[in-house]
């Protein structure tokens, strides 16, 4: 199974900065190498960041997500104390996040391009910078 996952950063803080997001890459890693999990794809975008996972079908959609969400914060924090001052809460996920299955025909390619090119710098600014005239 192929999983698009979505996590939000706690209060939607912009906290995923290179630095957080080669850590973030590299603890995926390490879970891979411990659950029967693959990441494709992972790309961050300042403020959440998408994953690209396939799994085995024994596992849950909702432990596969628990399992990414609970052991990259404790590490985010670990090696990113400076973090824990940004999100006082003492969480770097929302508890919510966004899960879709991913079909091997298709989808699966334009899924993997655009969790790749998440965090165009440019696409942010003008985005953000529309918002705001709107207030």
């Amino acid at each position: 199974m192929i999983y698009h996952i979505v996590c939000p950063t706690k209060y939607r803080r912009v906290v995923v900065s290179g630095k957080v997001d080669k850590t973030i890459k590299s603890i995926c890693l390490e879970i891979a190498k411990r659950y029967e999990m693959h990441f494709l794809e992972i790309g961050a975008d300042r403020d959440h960041v998408h994953f690209l996972v396939q799994s085995v079908p024994m596992h849950l959609p909702k432990n596969i997500v628990q399992t990414i969400k609970s052991i990259t914060a404790r590490e985010v924090f670990k090696r990113n104390p400076e973090i824990k001052k940004i999100l006082w809460g003492g969480n770097f996920w929302t508890s919510g996040y966004y899960i879709n299955t991913v079909g091997r025909v298709g989808s699966e390619k334009a899924v993997s391009d655009y969790v790749k090119n998440q965090g165009v710098e440019k696409d942010y600014v003008r985005l953000h910078s529309a918002q705001l005239r709107m207030f």
